[in-house]
Order: structure tokens, then sequence, then C-alpha cells
């Protein structure tokens, strides 16, 4: 550990790589190696390879997993087929969102769920009490690379052998590789394609290094998140949290109601279901200026001298070239080209509603 910060098992292959660190999440990650900037078109354009190994990661066995998984997130999990995984959520009682997941079927009596790293221990804890000793914490003792971009099948072809269109889209595999044990999903948090690989660290860092060999670019979470507000993916504890519900977010295809199964949170969603009276909605300035977290936004055609809102999220788009965040606006301002106005250090800079993502990537 660092300063009691968690060091990853690949720590001095990314230091070797030229990475500057930060802390997040508890753990000392890359923030950046080259700069966020050329990170962000690397992948953009050809691939790169993140270290998510932060994120919390269980599995869970037996042949009732997925009712049991119903009985504490959104969606009905016991419909899900073996090699494919679906986005889902925790919720509190409020129906306010406590982590964002996503879980993999592996097998028929297998499955691994990814949680936040954030939340990893109150996650864990969670899938605990409803599973006891049939859920192992295996977050410590496996990596996580995820390989994103244009050019990501011909990485995953050269490295691992794997042909990406064999996997169907948010589906997932498990093959030997080098005497290892490789998981892949095709799943990912950029906007492209390509997916997420858990092995063990031995393996992990032979993966890691066969990558850079065959020039796959080291990215950080500095290009990780700019990538992520690009393709309008929540961050929780930003753009999604305990005071938000999945509707307000624009998550309600991740609740399943119509079963009428119980799951934590369900009353109240099932009460908060309807035009929420705010919506998280895409923001683009019209001039130039680097927008923030918690900037303030304003509505200019209204005398008030308060804000509606408050950005969730800001960045600089590479992509775009401009700036771009997230925002909870009252429903009839969260409307594709309604002009706002951010404040960006006492500047009013005249922003609009747009249709979200901001980016997607070519078909």
């Amino acid at each position: 550990m660092t300063d009691s910060l968690i060091e990853l098992p690949l720590r001095e292959a990314h230091r070797r790589a030229g990475a500057r660190f930060a802390p997040f999440a508890g753990w000392d990650m890359p923030l950046q190696y080259t700069g966020i900037v050329q990170e962000h078109r690397a992948v953009r354009e050809q691939a790169g390879v993140f270290d998510v190994s932060h994120m919390g990661r269980v599995e869970v066995r037996g042949t009732d997993v997925g009712p049991h998984l119903r009985a504490i997130t959104t969606a009905n999990m016991g419909r899900l087929e073996p090699g494919r995984s679906r986005y889902s959520l925790y919720c509190n009682e409020q129906g306010g969102i406590a982590d964002d997941i996503i879980a993999y079927r592996l097998e028929p009596d297998r499955w691994m769920i990814v949680h936040n790293a954030d939340n990893a221990v109150p996650d864990a804890a969670r899938v605990r009490a409803a599973f006891g000793d049939a859920m192992t914490d295996i977050g410590r003792d496996t990596v996580m690379l995820a390989v994103q971009g244009p050019a990501a099948a011909e990485a995953l072809r050269t490295t691992l052998g794997l042909d990406l269109e064999s996997v169907a889209r948010h589906g997932c595999v498990e093959f030997d590789w080098h005497g290892g044990r490789v998981f892949f999903g095709r799943t990912g948090y950029t906007g492209e394609d390509g997916g997420e690989c858990v092995l063990d660290p031995e393996h992990g860092q032979e993966l890691w290094d066969a990558l850079l060999a065959a020039g796959v670019a080291p990215i950080g979470l500095g290009a990780r998140d700019t990538l992520r507000l690009e393709a309008a993916l929540p961050l929780h504890g930003h753009d999604i949290s305990p005071d938000t519900n999945p509707f307000e977010a624009g998550l309600g295809w991740a609740v399943g109601l119509q079963d009428g199964a119980p799951f934590i949170g369900r009353d109240a969603l099932a009460a908060l279901a309807g035009d929420p009276p705010r919506r998280l909605a895409c923001v683009r300035l019209l001039d130039r200026g680097v927008l923030r977290a918690e900037f303030e936004v304003f509505d200019p055609t209204n005398s008030s001298t308060e804000p509606v809102s408050r950005l969730t999220s800001g960045a600089f788009s590479p992509t775009l070239e401009i700036g771009i965040g997230m925002a909870y606006l009252p429903a009839p301002l969260a409307v594709v080209g309604t002009q706002l106005a951010i404040d960006i250090r006492g500047r009013a800079v005249p922003a609009e509603v747009v249709a979200r993502p901001f980016y997607q990537r070519p078909s």
C-alpha cells in the first residue's frame, strides 16, 4: 500500500509505462500516461487498455442464483441465459440508486457480479446477505483489464486468439490461455466496442505486456472519465447516487416491475414510475470553456438569480472539442434545444440541452 492506498497488482507495469498515479476510491490508480487528450483519442481512433482491477468482483454459485439476485437488484436476473450479462441497479428502500452493476451468467450455476470500487464493500455485504457462503469475493485475487476501441478486435485476436465477433454484444465467455483461465465480457465503459478480461495477476501481467507490444495504448482514469462522459454513461457518486432514482436518471429501462417480484426498493420505485419532475440531461457549451461537476446551471429566460441545477459531471470533450456535462434539470427544461447558461468562474457561458449520448461510435 502507498499511504494506506491499495496498490494494483500490476502497479510496476504501470510505472514502467510512465503512469502518473492519483488516489481513487481508496486505490492508487494510474491517472494518465502520455496525457488525457492523447489517451482519449487513442481509444476513439485505435485501441486502449485500462487496468480496472479496482472494481469489485464477486462470484456466486448455486442452482437458484437468479431468483435470489432478483430480490436484491432491479432486473429480473432469473431470465438471463448463460453466456450473457445484464446491467442492473441496487436500490435502497426509498428507490435511490445504491450502485449500478453488471451481472454475468458464466454457467447455469455460476455468476460474476461487478461493482463500483467506491461501493465494493457494502455491495459485497449485500450479496453475502443474500447468498451466504455461496458468494466468493474474487476482487483481490484477480486482475481486470478493459480493451476498448475500433482496433480492439484485432488486438484481442492477436493477443488472446479471441474472435470478438464470436461473442455476442453483452455476452461473455471463458477460455484457457497460456495455462491460465480468462473470462471475457463484451462490455465496457467508453462507448466503443471491445471487452473486459478477468484473470489471475500472473497472466494479467502477461496480457498487459502483450497488448502494449501489439500497439495498444495504456489508458488512465482521466481519459476513462472523458470517454464515458461523451457516451453519457453515468458515474455513481456523481450522476447517480442514493439520492437519485432510476427514472429521473434515464435508467427506468433497468427496472423490472412487470413480474411483480419483490426486491429492495420495489414499492418506492412503483410509486416513482412515470414522468419524473426532473431529468438527467446532456448539456453542451456553445462557447469556449471547460465544464466541471458542481458548476451552476441557469435558465437565461428566468430573471431569478438562483441556479436551476448544478452539473453532476463536466469535462472538455476531446472528440467534440467543446465543453460537455450532465445535470438534473426540471422536466420542462430537459428538452433538446433548451438554451441554458453555465457559470464558469463568474462568466455566464451559453449552453444548450442536446440528445443523449454526446458521442456514438459509427455503426
